[in-house]
């Protein structure tokens, strides 16, 4: 059912509004730009009238360079009393140490002798240039003109500056003017607006007329009433329009039966299909999707029907149905959560007839997640790898440049210059040592020497060390990086797990490295040791920063970084982590963190413990 049409919505109205808004913008722009001509001119004129005479000038001059003041003020008031111009309000002169000697307003004769205050005054006398300024003055709400001359007396072929004329006079006349003309300007473009819309609604009908059959004619195709035809007026553009619509009502008749047949062969082909597979109509609306496209969006099949294409696969707002018609392929859709990852993509075609007719779209659905998923990891660690080789590679590469171009002959830069390069290579050696053990691990290729140890003696000889580190800085009366302290809190029961010695201290030697580093100084590291009835844990908890929450789910993914600038000025590979973690995973444990940012983080090892019953070393 058709709404009422008002007539303020109509296109009869809006043909006429328009022709009524370029009459009145037209005489707008020419009476803006007559009005500004106007004022302008006026302006000038006004400037002309109320500048000072040169003989006042050259009056004012000759006493300003007397010697005697008090006759010169005298003779520059009469001066000032004898200028005969209305529009002048006042008139000040002033003499270049600033003192005002003379002034045309009676009221203002108490300033005379002393300073001026006016800023812009004394930039005059400080450059010798004229300034003028229309200014509002809000106590008798009036503008004014404001002109400030200097002026020179001539020496010989010098001019020296022995003063300045402040002058203001009041704009009021123009602006009268010109408020008088904007009115006439502004009257006579309303009546010629007016004139305007009354000739604008006489044409728009012409032209409106066969613009409404037309509209009733598309109203019953769109009811399936293909019967009638417009009355066509001429051979312009409304006539062939018109005859436009009547060959419409014949080719939509044809094409609403043929769209049937082309979606019985459509779902035909749809149901055979291995990937997700939906079909629209041709306005983007479902129309079928098969069970593996229902299974891959996570919405029912009978849900979906009916709904736009854009709204089953999330993609409105960045992207319209025209953009799938014509523009795009293929879109990649991210349906990944915080609990599993899922991409598709999203393969799109038309299906149209050979006239070009379109009648809907076909959506193809491929998982590439698993695909998605090494590519990234690809790309992220090659990444990482060149980065992390370019940054020590460009370091030695500079100072071995700087080696080359002499310093080596200095005694004093050229030891520390051979130090960092040494330095950058160890970090490179460490770092591809340590891609070699992570490629080891993942090849599966890299074994554990694994020995029946006592946790309790082995975790306390690897926290001996660090204590012995604090120890050592302090005892060469160097000043120890940071001051620290080890706190531990073991079970009193021997735990005896099979590990591999070097690996697992590897291990806690790389937790606790963190540990220390990221701990304020004079702060306190937490270790402990506990049993559970099938697994051992270990914690080390520090009181530094902690790590920010979106970090704590990457914090052991390779040459990831919470503090990137601080870990690589420490020398860090950004994999210690990364192997600690593969470490663990072949003893069969589990290693993660717990962390509130600005409090510290607490890093947890569990290890598979199976208790030992009677004497460890009797032999069967």
């Amino acid at each position: 059912m058709n709404k009422k049409l008002y007539f303020f919505q109509s296109i009869h109205f809006k043909i006429a509004l328009v022709f009524a808004l370029l009459f009145l913008i037209t005489f707008q722009i020419i009476g803006a730009y007559f009005v500004q001509q106007l004022k302008k001119d006026d302006l000038k004129t006004f400037k002309q009238q109320v500048e000072l005479s040169s003989y006042v000038d050259n009056s004012l001059i000759d006493n300003l360079a007397k010697g005697d003041m008090k006759s010169a003020n005298a003779n520059i008031r009469d001066i000032l009393e004898d200028i005969n111009n209305s529009n002048v309000t006042q008139v000040q002169v002033v003499d270049t140490k600033g003192t005002i000697r003379g002034d045309s307003d009676v009221n203002s004769q108490s300033w005379v002798g002393q300073k001026t205050t006016d800023e812009d005054i004394k930039q005059v006398l400080y450059n010798g240039r004229t300034y003028t300024k229309l200014t509002y003055d809000k106590t008798d709400d009036k503008r004014y003109y404001v002109s400030i001359t200097p002026l020179f007396s001539s020496s010989g072929n010098t001019n020296t500056l022995v003063g300045a004329v402040y002058l203001r006079a009041s704009l009021e006349q123009v602006y009268s003017s010109l408020s008088n003309v904007t009115v006439i300007f502004f009257s006579a473009a309303l009546i010629a607006t007016g004139l305007g819309l009354f000739l604008a609604i006489l044409i728009s009908r012409a032209i409106t007329q066969p613009i409404d059959e037309m509209k009733k004619q598309t109203a019953r195709i769109a009811r399936g009433d293909y019967s009638g035809q417009v009355h066509v007026y001429g051979n312009d553009e409304l006539g062939q329009l018109a005859q436009a619509v009547n060959n419409l009502s014949v080719r939509v008749e044809e094409a609403q039966e043929s769209s049937e047949a082309e979606r019985r062969r459509l779902d035909s082909v749809l149901s055979h299909m291995s990937d997700g597979v939906i079909a629209t109509d041709r306005r983007g609306n479902v129309i079928i999707m098969n069970e593996m496209a229902s299974e891959a969006l996570n919405i029912d099949a009978a849900e979906a029907d009916g709904q736009s294409i854009l709204d089953v696969l999330n993609i409105r707002g960045r992207y319209t149905l025209r953009d799938l018609l014509e523009k795009h392929d293929e879109i990649i859709l991210n349906l990944s959560d915080d609990e599993h990852e899922q991409v598709l993509n999203a393969y799109f075609s038309l299906i149209q007839r050979e006239s070009g007719f379109i009648s809907g779209l076909v959506c193809v659905l491929h998982d590439v997640t698993e695909q998605k998923k090494i590519d990234r990891e690809r790309r992220q660690f090659v990444s990482n790898v060149s980065h992390e080789l370019r940054t020590p590679l460009t370091s030695m590469r500079s100072y071995i440049e700087a080696l080359n171009d002499g310093a080596w002959k200095d005694p004093k830069v050229a030891p520390n210059f051979l130090k960092v390069t040494q330095d950058e290579t160890d970090r490179m050696i460490r770092m591809i040592n340590d891609l070699l053990s992570l490629s080891r691990m993942d090849s599966g290729t890299s074994k554990l020497d694994l020995e029946l140890v006592n946790l309790n003696e082995l975790y306390n000889y690897i926290l001996d060390r660090f204590d012995m580190m604090l120890k050592t800085d302090t005892n060469d009366n160097k000043k120890a990086k940071k001051n620290y302290t080890i706190k531990r809190d073991f079970t009193r029961r021997e735990l005896w797990v099979e590990i591999d010695t070097d690996k697992f201290m590897q291990v806690v030697d790389n937790i606790m490295n963190n540990a220390i580093k990221y701990s304020p100084d004079g702060g306190v590291v937490t270790c402990r040791l506990l049993e559970t009835h099938n697994h051992v844990i270990l914690s080390i908890s520090d009181q530094g920063l902690g790590i920010p929450k979106k970090d704590v789910s990457h914090i052991f993914d390779r040459f990831f970084r919470v503090d990137k600038a601080r870990s690589r000025a420490q020398g860090g590979t950004g994999l210690g982590l990364a192997i600690s973690k593969e470490v663990i995973e072949l003893h069969g444990g589990k290693i993660w963190v717990d962390s509130i940012e600005g409090k510290g983080s607490t890093f947890y090892i569990s290890l598979p413990y199976e208790e030992y019953e009677g004497d460890l070393w009797d032999e069967n």
